[in-house]
């Protein structure tokens, strides 16, 4: 693993070992994901779609609350933007993200209901999917389509980089420093070189983002 510059192998002892204890925890809540895929309703994907907008420099606990809670009021499917916003306690930029949600909902509205399981179904892909998201849903980036995807159980090998991930894949080696941003090219280049660590470390791409991500916030969550 010499290409990978690492910095510590105890660094990497210690996830391998963090992942022992962890790993069945991890399975089930990834199986969770993939139940979505298979059981969901089109409004259950649209919500989770709705939480990776709102996610963005916010507390993911906080914002599932709301889409939660805009749920059961019927907002997310009805709201307008001053409905919407009211709801957006736990999110930054609220004002731009309630625009986000109703201009998602509205381009996927179809015979009264969200239509967005069947769009995505038929792209197939999970690369193309992720890049069809990017390019048509305002607020979405590779990050929070990445997000999307593993949550909703469509593809969980994408990398979902966040700033606890890119710091995590710092500390191992496995990038020589902290991006100050991200653009596309960048981004593809740190994915492919985390897949290429966690095939190196025989623990899969899905598994390794929940492991850093509970190794960061001491959970896991979504």
């Amino acid at each position: 693993m010499s290409h990978f510059s690492i910095k510590g192998n105890y660094r990497i002892q210690e996830l391998k070992d963090l992942y022992k204890r962890k790993n069945k925890e991890i399975s089930c809540r990834l199986k969770e994901f993939q139940m979505i895929w298979k059981e969901a309703t089109d409004e259950k994907i649209f919500a989770e779609l709705v939480f990776c907008i709102l996610t963005p420099q916010a507390s993911g606990k906080l914002c599932w609350a709301a889409v939660e809670t805009m749920t059961r009021k019927g907002i997310l499917y009805n709201g307008d933007t001053c409905q919407i916003t009211e709801e957006l306690s736990g999110a930054r930029f609220i004002h731009k993200k309630s625009a986000y949600i109703v201009e998602a909902r509205e381009r996927f509205y179809e015979n009264g209901k969200v239509c967005l399981k069947t769009i995505i179904n038929t792209i197939g892909n999970g690369q193309l999917a992720r890049e069809w998201l990017v390019h048509n849903i305002k607020g979405i980036g590779y990050k929070e389509a990445s997000h999307f995807l593993r949550n909703i159980g469509f593809d969980q090998d994408l990398a979902i980089l966040d700033r606890h991930i890119i710091k995590n894949l710092e500390l191992i080696g496995v990038i020589g420093e902290i991006p100050g941003s991200l653009s596309r090219k960048r981004y593809l280049d740190i994915e492919k070189r985390m897949m290429e660590f966690s095939r190196a470390v025989r623990i899969p791409m899905s598994h390794l983002d929940l492991l850093m991500w509970y190794r960061a916030k001491g959970e896991v969550f979504k």
